[in-house]
């Protein structure tokens, strides 16, 4: 206990060493740094333990956010990915307080071609009630004070903590609209892959399969985003998007398992939200392409411009929403080769949107969405 007790107070002295030291010049003050990163470690590794670490920030991920001039510097984010369908995905207030009902017009009353003084039966078109539930993503951010009140960058350390637990939260859901599944994991929401997963179920015909039948198998999804369409959406009565709230400083008990104390500050992040689609026709998922076999002139695999042109026929109504094809990155850049490679017959082009060049194909924006993997599931 004293081992850890001193190695504490060396690490501590350590971390305000380089206040004074900043106006020492370069080479003190990066031997300063230098000594610094490795009592860091020790004093990460000895004060918090394995497990601790892995949920609360020690000294090691303190030292490893600054830069050679001790202030908190900024971060390449090499864990972000892409994810544009969060961008494009209409939202609106479910009408149920855990989710969302949909109603659907399942028939259309047929009239009859009457005769003089023959009878005309009424008839009435018919209805199905679909529900879908809301999922609540949640996690917690807790720092010990101590170690973000260090050099005055509480807040800038902090803030951070906070993008990457953002993007933590972006990725989740980006990958749950796609591959979620209520039924294998109920807290969670239904996305569209598995409700176009099978081609004899009612709306198999809105799947193109791109002729795979090995398991390198990826798919690009035709959506048109509306509030009769497909959408995201949340609770009735609460607040959409992304929440963050700042509990500022708390006491976390037990902290080290023998009913010590910490003084932290500690942040709430919620996102609740869930996936409706009201009309499936208006998405198209073109499935099994194995990517292996692509090649960027078309030459053999599937052929990325006949199965976007079928989809495009077959989505229901491009107009009523707004439609955005959805790949992934290596799907996009044979999609970008064989515009290079001026593919017959193709549409793709490069289109100037809202000032930046974006792909298109019969006019529709194709998004990238690093959420679509490449080891998908064969639909049979």
């Amino acid at each position: 206990m004293k081992f850890v007790s001193a190695v504490a107070l060396l690490v501590l002295v350590g971390l305000v060493l380089p206040l004074d030291a900043a106006t020492a010049g370069a080479t003190s003050s990066s031997a300063t740094h230098g000594a610094l990163y490795y009592l860091g470690i020790a004093g990460g590794l000895a004060l918090f333990g394995a497990t601790l670490s892995t949920i609360h920030p020690t000294y090691l991920d303190f030292m490893a956010a600054l830069d050679p001039n001790d202030r908190v510097a900024a971060v390449i984010e090499s864990m972000n990915q892409t994810n544009e369908v969060l961008d494009d995905a209409v939202v609106i207030e479910g009408n149920l307080l855990t989710g969302h009902q949909s109603v659907v017009r399942t028939g259309i009353p047929a009239p009859t071609w009457r005769k003089l003084y023959g009878g005309v039966q009424p008839s009435k078109s018919t209805r199905v009630k679909i529900t879908d539930d809301c999922g609540m993503l949640e996690n917690y951010s807790e720092i010990d004070k101590a170690l973000a009140d260090l050099n005055g960058n509480a807040a800038a350390f902090m803030a951070s903590e906070h993008m990457a637990v953002l993007e933590g939260f972006n990725q989740e859901v980006a990958s749950t609209l796609f591959y979620g599944n209520s039924g294998t994991e109920p807290e969670a929401f239904t996305g569209i892959a598995p409700r176009f997963n099978l081609t004899t179920a009612e709306n198999g015909d809105h799947i193109i399969l791109g002729g795979s039948a090995d398991t390198d198998n990826t798919s690009i999804y035709l959506v048109v985003w509306g509030r009769n369409s497909a959408h995201l959406f949340y609770p009735k009565g609460s607040k959409g998007g992304f929440q963050v709230d700042d509990k500022k400083q708390v006491t976390i008990e037990n902290i080290d398992g023998n009913g010590g104390r910490m003084e932290a500050y500690r942040t709430h992040f919620r996102w609740d939200v869930g996936f409706a689609l009201p009309d499936w026709r208006q998405i198209v998922r073109i499935a099994n392409i194995e990517v292996s076999a692509l090649t960027g002139d078309a030459a053999s695999g599937a052929k990325l411009i006949d199965l976007m042109t079928q989809a495009l026929e077959m989505v229901q109504s491009l107009t009523a929403g707004r439609p955005a094809f959805y790949v992934n990155r290596t799907i996009k850049a044979f999609l970008r080769r064989q515009t290079v490679a001026k593919v017959a017959g193709s549409t793709l082009a490069m289109e100037d949107i809202a000032g930046k060049p974006v792909l298109t194909f019969g006019g529709v924006p194709v998004r990238r969405t690093d959420a679509i993997v490449n080891n998908e599931a064969l639909v049979a």
